[in-house]
Protein backbone atom coordinates (compact mmCIF):
# COMPACT_ATOMS: atom_id res chain seq x y z
CA UNK A 1 0.00 0.00 0.00
CA UNK A 2 2.70 2.28 1.05
CA UNK A 3 4.59 1.36 -2.56
CA UNK A 4 1.15 2.26 -4.76
CA UNK A 5 1.12 5.62 -2.43
CA UNK A 6 5.08 6.34 -3.28
CA UNK A 7 3.74 5.87 -7.21
CA UNK A 8 0.85 7.84 -7.09
CA UNK A 9 2.43 10.81 -5.79
CA UNK A 10 5.61 10.30 -8.08
CA UNK A 11 3.20 10.68 -10.82
CA UNK A 12 1.35 13.80 -9.26
CA UNK A 13 5.03 15.58 -8.80
CA UNK A 14 6.13 14.52 -11.85
CA UNK A 15 2.62 15.75 -13.80
CA UNK A 16 2.95 19.12 -11.96
CA UNK A 17 6.55 19.41 -13.32
CA UNK A 18 5.65 19.05 -16.64
CA UNK A 19 2.64 21.26 -16.22
CA UNK A 20 5.05 23.78 -15.07
CA UNK A 21 7.55 23.37 -17.77
CA UNK A 22 5.21 24.03 -20.34
CA UNK A 23 3.94 26.97 -18.57
CA UNK A 24 7.33 27.97 -18.43
CA UNK A 25 8.08 27.20 -22.51
CA UNK A 26 7.02 29.32 -25.25
CA UNK A 27 8.03 29.61 -28.85
CA UNK A 28 8.74 32.69 -30.95
CA UNK A 29 8.22 31.72 -34.92
CA UNK A 30 10.31 33.54 -37.48
CA UNK A 31 7.57 35.97 -38.54
CA UNK A 32 6.46 36.95 -35.20
CA UNK A 33 7.72 39.11 -32.38
CA UNK A 34 6.68 38.92 -28.72
CA UNK A 35 5.85 40.84 -25.60
CA UNK A 36 6.33 39.07 -22.23
CA UNK A 37 3.63 40.29 -19.53
CA UNK A 38 3.75 40.05 -15.80
CA UNK A 39 -0.32 40.82 -14.56
CA UNK A 40 -0.61 42.81 -17.60
CA UNK A 41 2.37 45.05 -17.29
CA UNK A 42 4.97 44.69 -20.17
CA UNK A 43 8.32 43.11 -18.97
CA UNK A 44 10.32 42.53 -22.48
CA UNK A 45 10.31 42.50 -25.83
CA UNK A 46 11.50 39.31 -27.74
CA UNK A 47 12.67 39.75 -31.22
CA UNK A 48 14.56 36.93 -31.49
CA UNK A 49 12.46 33.62 -33.26
CA UNK A 50 13.06 30.30 -30.83
CA UNK A 51 12.46 28.49 -27.84
CA UNK A 52 11.82 31.23 -24.79
CA UNK A 53 10.87 30.74 -21.03
CA UNK A 54 8.88 32.65 -18.76
CA UNK A 55 7.82 32.65 -14.89
CA UNK A 56 4.88 30.03 -15.67
CA UNK A 57 1.01 31.32 -13.74
CA UNK A 58 2.61 34.51 -13.80
CA UNK A 59 3.50 35.88 -16.94
CA UNK A 60 1.64 35.55 -20.12
CA UNK A 61 3.06 36.62 -23.75
CA UNK A 62 1.41 38.24 -27.02
CA UNK A 63 2.80 37.82 -30.18
CA UNK A 64 2.70 40.55 -33.06
CA UNK A 65 3.36 39.94 -36.59
CA UNK A 66 6.50 41.06 -37.76
CA UNK A 67 6.05 40.56 -41.54
CA UNK A 68 5.09 43.76 -43.98
CA UNK A 69 0.70 43.64 -43.57
CA UNK A 70 -1.67 45.49 -45.94
CA UNK A 71 -4.42 47.56 -45.11
CA UNK A 72 -7.07 48.06 -47.69
CA UNK A 73 -10.49 50.29 -46.16
CA UNK A 74 -13.37 50.97 -47.73
CA UNK A 75 -13.57 53.74 -49.92
CA UNK A 76 -14.34 57.33 -48.68
CA UNK A 77 -15.66 60.21 -50.30
CA UNK A 78 -13.11 63.26 -50.42
CA UNK A 79 -14.21 66.63 -50.82
CA UNK A 80 -11.51 68.44 -53.06
CA UNK A 81 -10.44 72.23 -52.97
CA UNK A 82 -12.64 73.23 -55.62
CA UNK A 83 -15.92 71.28 -54.23
CA UNK A 84 -15.17 68.55 -56.54
CA UNK A 85 -15.95 64.97 -54.31
CA UNK A 86 -14.31 61.93 -55.05
CA UNK A 87 -14.33 58.42 -54.24
CA UNK A 88 -11.13 57.85 -53.14
CA UNK A 89 -9.99 53.86 -52.76
CA UNK A 90 -6.13 53.69 -51.19
CA UNK A 91 -4.35 50.71 -49.77
CA UNK A 92 -1.49 50.91 -47.32
CA UNK A 93 1.83 48.80 -46.53
CA UNK A 94 2.63 48.85 -42.77
CA UNK A 95 4.61 46.84 -40.52
CA UNK A 96 4.63 46.80 -36.70
CA UNK A 97 8.25 47.83 -35.71
CA UNK A 98 7.77 49.05 -31.90
CA UNK A 99 6.00 46.18 -30.23
CA UNK A 100 5.82 47.92 -26.91
CA UNK A 101 4.13 50.89 -28.01
CA UNK A 102 2.14 48.92 -30.10
CA UNK A 103 0.97 47.29 -27.44
CA UNK A 104 0.86 50.31 -25.02
CA UNK A 105 -1.85 52.46 -27.34
CA UNK A 106 -3.71 50.17 -29.49
CA UNK A 107 -2.95 46.28 -28.01
CA UNK A 108 -4.35 44.29 -30.53
CA UNK A 109 -3.50 44.14 -34.52
CA UNK A 110 -7.30 44.56 -34.93
CA UNK A 111 -7.60 48.05 -33.03
CA UNK A 112 -4.10 48.72 -34.72
CA UNK A 113 -5.74 48.50 -38.37
CA UNK A 114 -9.00 50.47 -37.18
CA UNK A 115 -6.48 53.47 -35.88
CA UNK A 116 -4.74 53.44 -38.97
CA UNK A 117 -7.43 53.49 -41.19
CA UNK A 118 -8.41 56.67 -39.66
CA UNK A 119 -4.99 58.35 -39.45
CA UNK A 120 -5.17 57.41 -43.31
CA UNK A 121 -8.50 58.56 -44.32
CA UNK A 122 -7.46 61.88 -42.38
CA UNK A 123 -4.72 62.35 -44.35
CA UNK A 124 -6.40 62.05 -47.15
CA UNK A 125 -9.05 64.23 -46.47
CA UNK A 126 -6.34 66.77 -45.41
CA UNK A 127 -3.80 66.77 -48.66
CA UNK A 128 -6.69 66.55 -50.48
CA UNK A 129 -8.88 69.04 -49.73
CA UNK A 130 -6.18 71.78 -50.44
CA UNK A 131 -5.78 70.68 -54.57
CA UNK A 132 -7.81 70.67 -57.40
CA UNK A 133 -9.17 67.84 -59.41
CA UNK A 134 -6.99 69.39 -62.75
CA UNK A 135 -3.97 69.04 -60.23
CA UNK A 136 -4.67 65.87 -58.50
CA UNK A 137 -4.81 64.28 -62.92
CA UNK A 138 -1.71 66.34 -63.42
CA UNK A 139 2.10 65.68 -62.98
CA UNK A 140 1.74 66.88 -59.39
CA UNK A 141 -0.25 63.49 -58.27
CA UNK A 142 3.25 62.54 -57.53
CA UNK A 143 4.11 65.02 -54.85
CA UNK A 144 0.62 64.89 -53.57
CA UNK A 145 0.83 61.04 -52.94
CA UNK A 146 4.44 61.50 -51.31
CA UNK A 147 2.68 64.29 -48.78
CA UNK A 148 -0.11 62.23 -47.60
CA UNK A 149 2.48 59.11 -47.83
CA UNK A 150 4.90 61.36 -45.62
CA UNK A 151 2.05 62.60 -43.22
CA UNK A 152 0.68 58.92 -42.05
CA UNK A 153 4.38 57.59 -41.59
CA UNK A 154 4.65 60.56 -39.25
CA UNK A 155 1.08 60.11 -37.57
CA UNK A 156 1.64 55.91 -37.62
CA UNK A 157 5.16 56.26 -35.87
CA UNK A 158 2.67 57.07 -32.45
CA UNK A 159 1.37 53.34 -32.30
CA UNK A 160 4.57 51.91 -33.38
CA UNK A 161 4.06 51.36 -36.82
CA UNK A 162 6.17 51.77 -39.70
CA UNK A 163 4.34 52.95 -42.86
CA UNK A 164 6.11 51.91 -46.34
CA UNK A 165 3.84 52.87 -48.96
CA UNK A 166 0.50 54.84 -49.00
CA UNK A 167 -1.29 54.19 -53.03
CA UNK A 168 -4.77 55.79 -54.28
CA UNK A 169 -5.76 52.74 -56.37
CA UNK A 170 -8.51 54.56 -57.83
CA UNK A 171 -10.04 57.95 -57.63
CA UNK A 172 -13.54 58.22 -59.11
CA UNK A 173 -16.44 60.80 -58.91
CA UNK A 174 -19.53 59.73 -56.80
CA UNK A 175 -21.73 57.57 -58.72
CA UNK A 176 -24.91 60.37 -58.57
CA UNK A 177 -21.82 63.28 -59.55
CA UNK A 178 -21.05 60.50 -62.92
CA UNK A 179 -24.85 60.13 -63.94
CA UNK A 180 -25.29 63.98 -63.93
CA UNK A 181 -21.87 64.46 -66.05
CA UNK A 182 -23.04 61.49 -68.14
CA UNK A 183 -26.18 63.88 -68.88
CA UNK A 184 -25.14 66.74 -69.26
CA UNK A 185 -22.27 65.17 -71.62
CA UNK A 186 -25.43 63.20 -73.46
CA UNK A 187 -27.65 66.54 -73.77
CA UNK A 188 -24.17 68.44 -75.17
CA UNK A 189 -23.69 65.52 -78.09
CA UNK A 190 -26.90 65.77 -78.85
CA UNK A 191 -27.08 69.29 -79.37
CA UNK A 192 -24.37 69.17 -81.28
CA UNK A 193 -25.89 66.72 -83.65
CA UNK A 194 -28.34 68.78 -84.17
CA UNK A 195 -26.57 71.81 -84.79
CA UNK A 196 -24.37 69.47 -87.67
CA UNK A 197 -27.49 67.51 -89.16
CA UNK A 198 -28.82 71.30 -89.44
CA UNK A 199 -25.48 72.82 -90.90
CA UNK A 200 -25.44 69.39 -93.57
CA UNK A 201 -29.03 70.11 -94.20
CA UNK A 202 -27.99 73.78 -94.90
CA UNK A 203 -24.86 72.98 -96.95
CA UNK A 204 -27.09 70.12 -98.82
CA UNK A 205 -29.33 72.63 -100.15
CA UNK A 206 -26.62 75.71 -101.24
CA UNK A 207 -25.08 72.47 -102.92
CA UNK A 208 -28.69 71.35 -104.84
CA UNK A 209 -29.42 75.09 -105.50
CA UNK A 210 -25.99 75.81 -106.97
CA UNK A 211 -26.52 72.50 -108.92
CA UNK A 212 -29.73 73.10 -110.02
CA UNK A 213 -28.13 76.68 -111.20
CA UNK A 214 -25.20 75.42 -113.45
CA UNK A 215 -27.96 72.69 -114.56
CA UNK A 216 -30.16 75.50 -115.82
CA UNK A 217 -27.08 77.52 -116.95
CA UNK A 218 -25.57 74.27 -118.75
CA UNK A 219 -28.85 74.05 -120.71
CA UNK A 220 -29.40 77.06 -121.75
CA UNK A 221 -26.15 77.51 -123.38
CA UNK A 222 -26.36 74.38 -124.92
CA UNK A 223 -29.67 75.58 -126.35
CA UNK A 224 -28.07 78.77 -127.58
CA UNK A 225 -25.36 76.76 -129.37
CA UNK A 226 -28.00 74.72 -131.09
CA UNK A 227 -29.89 77.20 -131.79
CA UNK A 228 -26.55 78.90 -133.66
CA UNK A 229 -25.81 76.06 -135.00
CA UNK A 230 -28.91 75.09 -136.47
CA UNK A 231 -29.41 78.59 -137.86
CA UNK A 232 -25.40 78.15 -139.32
CA UNK A 233 -27.02 74.93 -140.93
CA UNK A 234 -30.08 76.45 -142.36
CA UNK A 235 -27.88 79.15 -143.42
CA UNK A 236 -25.62 77.35 -145.49
CA UNK A 237 -28.19 75.01 -146.25
CA UNK A 238 -30.23 78.12 -148.08
CA UNK A 239 -26.89 79.09 -149.56
CA UNK A 240 -26.20 75.96 -151.39
CA UNK A 241 -29.78 75.69 -152.42
CA UNK A 242 -29.68 79.13 -154.10
CA UNK A 243 -25.84 78.49 -155.70
CA UNK A 244 -27.52 74.90 -156.70
CA UNK A 245 -30.99 76.92 -158.10
CA UNK A 246 -28.65 79.60 -159.70
CA UNK A 247 -26.89 77.07 -161.74
CA UNK A 248 -29.95 74.85 -163.00
CA UNK A 249 -33.12 76.56 -162.62
CA UNK A 250 -35.26 73.55 -164.83
CA UNK A 251 -34.41 71.42 -162.01
CA UNK A 252 -35.38 73.46 -159.44
CA UNK A 253 -38.56 74.13 -161.32
CA UNK A 254 -39.01 70.31 -161.84
CA UNK A 255 -37.74 69.17 -158.05
CA UNK A 256 -40.38 71.78 -156.53
CA UNK A 257 -43.07 70.12 -158.50
CA UNK A 258 -42.26 67.19 -157.09
CA UNK A 259 -42.38 68.30 -153.78
CA UNK A 260 -45.74 69.72 -154.64
CA UNK A 261 -46.74 66.26 -155.48
CA UNK A 262 -45.92 64.54 -152.48
CA UNK A 263 -47.34 66.67 -150.17
CA UNK A 264 -50.89 67.10 -151.54
CA UNK A 265 -51.29 63.66 -152.69
CA UNK A 266 -49.87 62.46 -149.48
CA UNK A 267 -53.28 62.24 -147.40
CA UNK A 268 -55.47 59.48 -149.53
CA UNK A 269 -58.42 61.64 -148.53
CA UNK A 270 -57.78 64.72 -149.95
CA UNK A 271 -59.22 66.04 -153.50
CA UNK A 272 -57.93 68.15 -155.61
CA UNK A 273 -60.46 69.56 -158.58
CA UNK A 274 -57.89 70.93 -161.65
CA UNK A 275 -57.69 71.70 -164.84
CA UNK A 276 -55.74 69.15 -166.78
CA UNK A 277 -54.16 72.16 -168.47
CA UNK A 278 -53.27 73.94 -165.40
CA UNK A 279 -49.27 74.24 -164.53
CA UNK A 280 -49.49 71.47 -161.51
CA UNK A 281 -49.91 69.23 -163.90
CA UNK A 282 -47.50 70.44 -166.37
CA UNK A 283 -44.89 67.35 -165.59
CA UNK A 284 -47.20 64.97 -165.95
CA UNK A 285 -48.57 66.33 -169.22
CA UNK A 286 -45.14 66.44 -170.74
CA UNK A 287 -44.53 62.52 -169.45
CA UNK A 288 -47.89 61.31 -171.03
CA UNK A 289 -46.90 63.14 -174.34
CA UNK A 290 -43.60 61.75 -174.46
Amino acid sequence: MNRFGLLQGIIVVCGALLILLFSAVYVVYQPEQAIVLQFGEPMRVVNEPGLKFKIPFIQNVIFYDSRLLNLDPPAQEVVLNDKKRLDVDSFTRYQIVDPLKFYQTVRSEDQARSKLAEIVNSSLRKILGRVTLTELLSEQRTKIMHDISETVKKDAEAIGVSVADVRIRRADLPIEVMQAINDRMKTERQRDAKEFRAKGQQQAQNIRATADKEATIIVAEAEKNAQITRGQGDQQAVSLWNRTVGQDVDFYEFYRALEAYRKSLADEQTSLVLSPDSDFFKYFNKMMKD
